[in-house]
């Protein structure tokens, strides 16, 4: 069983714990959501967000930690699912909703605005290339909304200015937002 930490905020130094050797299953490492959440603000009150290849959950889960209004977790894996679920059940969050989904079918549904959107997808796949392409022409993000990227291939940001950048090992990351017309 592998377990990740929450870092920060109420429910911090809990641990979230999912099955191994799930495909393409990595959970952020504790020091990338230790900058990514000094990027957004460590409090974020009044904020909906979305996890849309959750995986572990640990990017949605540290955002219900840190007061986020309401986040929602997309996962097409069915055991994935099953771990997000026990997780909320654990940590007795209400303010979630867990979906069952391919995170493109999911977007292409055109679900309105979100204020962050996480997209951390299997780096092997198109599938942030593709998220990015969506955001970018619909209100699927707020209009004062983010998205956090994490990628080894930096992918085709025109279109997005990019708010902050870093990297950790071979794994870059950002916060960007789509350009505003």
């Amino acid at each position: 069983m592998g377990q990740v930490r929450i870092i920060g905020g109420i429910h911090r130094s809990r641990i979230l714990k999912f099955k191994d050797g799930v495909n393409g299953l990595r959970p952020t490492p504790d020091r990338v959501r230790e900058t990514l959440f000094n990027w957004l603000g460590q409090d974020l009150i009044g904020k909906t967000c979305l996890d849309l290849f959750a995986g572990s959950g640990a990017l949605g889960f540290e955002a219900l930690s840190r007061n986020a209004k309401w986040v929602t977790l997309v996962e097409k894996d069915n055991a994935v699912i099953k771990d997000l679920r026990r997780n909320q059940e654990i940590l007795a969050m209400s303010n979630i909703e867990i979906t069952n989904s391919n995170g493109i079918n999911y977007l292409e549904r055109l679900p309105k605005g979100f204020d962050v959107i996480f997209l951390d997808p299997p780096y092997q796949s198109d599938l942030l290339s593709k998220s990015l392409d969506i955001i970018s022409k619909t209100d699927v993000l707020s209009n004062s909304g983010v998205v956090y990227i994490e990628y080894q291939t930096r992918p085709n940001l025109d279109g997005y200015d990019i708010i902050k950048e870093s990297k950790a090992g071979n794994v870059g990351y950002m916060l960007i937002t789509p350009i505003r017309k």
